[in-house]
């Protein structure tokens, strides 16, 4: 009986030391959240924001001062090249190019034998040009095809070379521009300002993409065709001017709008690709965790295409492995889950580059 009672306790102890044992390693396993190395695409790009503006746009004003007789057009109208817009009371002008036009006939009658004649005829040969150039003035015509996108000015009122007048739509206000000003519509651009980094990444001929915040799934294509040398400075961040011209416009598109345009500056085909947040860099070291085996090591890495959703790695991962994104702590997001005795790194360190 002693022996029987004997084995049973020190069964008993043993059990229950195997139950501490399997308790004590239960609360010291941590989960690992990791993510899976694919094979896909990568796509990096560059945007910046802007306006939609006319490629080829005229400020137009009259040559001369008067007194608006006339305006043809209005915001909105669809011109020709040529087409008159508007003109100035020219009784005066045409007076004056009378009297110039017989002075000048009259000296090229006395001809130029002498000092004196010759002088008095070109002296009557330029105030006539002056007076015809004068006429001429007072008429806008159209220089090419396009839409008026603003009359600054009313009949009655002033009409010179610096474009006073009303501003249509905001009487009383000094217009700055031209008295007439036209656009062609069908040749849109947008000036967007990107970062110095991002401009660094960009090329004449590049393709782009404009989307728009009043429109909605609404966008347009385009391509970079100017990239400004001079950089503009603002709030201590560099930021170079960067044009972009539309190469197909939808409909609903207007002048004015706030757009955004986004470039492609690489892009990767077939290749392993990882999240960004599983790729740490320091001390100029490029390396990413890999869980092999219940094993976290760190490895080196050759980074390719950098996009916004995901990473070329060019070597040290291939398709399939699996990787531990930076502060795992807890984290049950996304990924798959492994169990790691000891909550640490068993048998760890830095694992060669080459795969």
């Amino acid at each position: 009986m002693t022996n029987g009672a004997l084995a049973a306790l020190l069964l008993g102890g043993a059990a229950l030391a195997y139950a501490q044992l399997g308790t004590g390693r239960a609360a010291g396993e941590t989960t690992v959240r990791t993510v899976t190395a694919s094979r896909g695409s990568v796509v990096a790009s560059v945007s910046a924001s802007g306006a939609v503006e006319s490629a080829k746009s005229r400020a137009l004003s009259f040559g001369t001062t008067g007194t608006v007789e006339k305006i043809y057009v209005k915001p909105g109208d669809k011109v020709g090249k040529g087409d008159l817009l508007a003109r100035l009371d020219d009784d005066a002008a045409q007076e004056s190019l009378s009297a110039a036009e017989a002075t000048y006939q009259s000296a090229v009658d006395d001809g130029t034998a002498t000092a004196q004649l010759n002088a008095a005829y070109i002296k009557a040969r330029n105030a006539y040009r002056e007076a015809r150039r004068t006429v001429a003035g007072t008429v806008l015509k159209a220089p090419f095809g396009g839409t008026v996108t603003a009359v600054n000015g009313s009949v009655g009122g002033p009409g010179s070379g610096g474009g006073a007048g009303q501003s249509s739509g905001q009487s009383g206000q000094e217009a700055a521009s031209g008295f007439v000003e036209i656009s062609d519509i069908g040749r849109l651009q947008l000036v967007g300002t990107f970062t110095e980094s991002d401009a660094g990444k960009l090329k004449l001929g590049q393709a782009a993409t404009v989307t728009f915040d009043a429109l909605p799934g609404v966008s347009a294509t385009g391509k970079v065709t100017q990239i400004e040398p001079v950089a503009v400075t603002s709030d201590n961040v560099v930021r170079y001017p960067v044009t972009v011209t539309f190469t197909e416009v939808p409909g609903q598109v207007r002048l004015g709008q706030t757009a955004t345009v986004e470039v492609v500056v690489g892009q990767a085909a077939d290749v392993v690709t990882v999240p960004p947040t599983a790729v740490s860099t320091s001390g100029g070291q490029t390396t990413v965790t890999l869980f092999e085996d219940g094993r976290q090591t760190r490895t080196p890495v050759e980074v390719g295409i950098q996009g916004t959703t995901t990473t070329e790695i060019k070597s040290g991962v291939s398709e399939g492995d699996r990787l531990v994104p930076p502060s795992t702590t807890g984290g049950t997001t996304g990924g798959d889950q492994r169990q790691l005795g000891g909550g640490g790194f068993p048998g760890g360190g830095m694992r060669g580059g080459g795969r």
